[in-house]
């Protein structure tokens, strides 16, 4: 099946923009860190029609950033992302509405000064997909499916729970009915139990609605529930990617084995099982280490890892890994 997003050499640099204390400090001599943050460097990956990639990685690794040039939210550096040969901007401005975004916190991404009825209907009726007149049965038809009272379109969003905001963040998402959807984090920041209901939402909606998404999130649990292929990401890059099966059967990276062992469990098969946190810290973007940038925290690291940077290489089975020592078999 052929791609509908094509991310092809995505990179973002954020460079420093120094206040008018920060000069002084400098022209007399102070140290005033000028180094650029390396957010995300050379990324590229295709996402399939109807299917659902998983984004992983430790936070502070650049997956909010991609997501965001994704979503045409934020301009590239350097690189392009396009949905059927069409580019997502054109400059820092955006050319479809194709992909639409669901964030992490519903309560700072919905605006607290509208009625929730037309903060779903604001998009469609700006870009003509629905009459003004019509704006508050469409939202109603919206909050009903994504099973909200549609009563309740004009109350605000303080008025709602956690999960009742997010599900309005997902109506107004999918009302500018589009093909992509990208969620970054969207259920971080809700209860376990609301947590379940809110994925079953979305693997309701994205049957129905055919959508192809990118699934970001720091919870491999919930990324192995949702996803088709997974992507793990370290420092601005993908490590390693492939069916979300043999990225967690058999991983082949060292950072991928470590984030499964670092998952709290309790007994498998009633043998007790040892929490493995990942030793070290994840390096500074705005000083990454030569080489492998995980070599730090690698326990296999040898002089070549710490010398030269893998490059992403792709295997007959569909995955791909950037480390020198795939070769040698799943990790043990």
């Amino acid at each position: 099946m052929s791609a509908v997003v094509v991310a092809e050499a995505l990179t973002r640099r954020f460079d420093p923009h120094l206040s008018i204390g920060d000069r002084i400090a400098a022209a007399f001599g102070a140290r005033v860190e000028t180094r650029p943050v390396r957010a995300v460097t050379d990324v590229s990956f295709a996402i399939r029609k109807g299917e659902t990639l998983g984004l992983v990685g430790e936070s502070g690794c650049g997956k909010s950033t991609l997501g965001r040039m994704v979503a045409g939210i934020l301009p590239p550096s350097g690189g392009v992302v396009s949905v059927e040969g069409q580019p997502v901007m054109r400059g820092r401005h955006k050319t479809t509405t194709r992909i639409q975004t669901v964030f992490q916190d519903p309560f700072a991404s919905l605006n607290p000064r509208r009625r929730i009825g037309e903060t779903i209907s604001e998009g469609p009726v700006a870009h003509g997909l629905v009459a003004r007149a019509g704006a508050l049965t469409f939202a109603a038809e919206w909050l009903s499916r994504v099973g909200l009272d549609p009563a309740v379109a004009m109350r605000f969003p303080h008025q709602f729970s956690g999960g009742q905001r997010q599900r309005v963040a997902i109506a107004r998402a999918l009302a500018m009915q589009p093909d992509i959807l990208v969620c970054d984090e969207p259920v971080a920041s809700l209860d376990v139990s609301i947590q379940a209901q809110i994925l079953n939402l979305f693997l309701e909606l994205r049957e129905a609605l055919g959508l192809t998404c990118l699934f970001i999130s720091h919870d491999l649990s919930v990324v192995r529930h949702v996803s088709h292929r997974v992507a793990i990401m370290y420092l601005g890059r993908i490590v390693e990617i492939g069916s979300a099966s043999r990225v967690y059967g058999a991983p082949r990276h060292p950072y991928t084995q470590a984030l499964l062992d670092s998952v709290p469990r309790l007994r498998i098969d009633d043998v007790a099982v040892t929490f493995r946190p990942i030793a070290g810290e994840l390096p500074s973007p705005l000083a990454p280490p030569a080489g492998c940038a995980f070599h730090p925290r690698c326990p296999r690291a040898t002089d070549l890892c710490r010398r030269e940077r893998p490059e992403l290489r792709h295997g007959a089975d569909g995955t791909a890994v950037a480390c020198h020592h795939a070769e040698e078999g799943t990790i043990p």
